[in-house]
């Protein structure tokens, strides 16, 4: 997927989500290996109510690869990925 459509895609309705997704988009994502992208991806089909669950609260999605992400996004200072 280009980097413009991530981008898009990083774009939610919560301006929270959009400045910790963006962020990793930005500082994390092109180092990234072809797993952890793949992951990405598929957390920016969850819904926002999820994603905010996720990234703000002490849910952790089910899928392994997905909760590493998130742990991952959430446990980093905005220049530390």
């Amino acid at each position: 997927m280009k980097e413009a459509q991530l981008r898009w895609r990083c774009r939610r309705g919560m301006r929270e989500l959009d400045l910790l997704l963006l962020r990793y988009l930005d500082d994390a994502y092109p180092q990234a290996p072809s797993a952890e992208k793949s992951a990405f991806v598929r957390l920016l089909d969850e819904p926002d109510d999820k994603l905010w669950r996720y990234l703000y609260a002490d849910c952790v999605p089910v899928d392994s690869s997905l909760a590493e992400l998130v742990l991952k996004i959430r446990s980093v200072s905005p220049s530390s990925f």
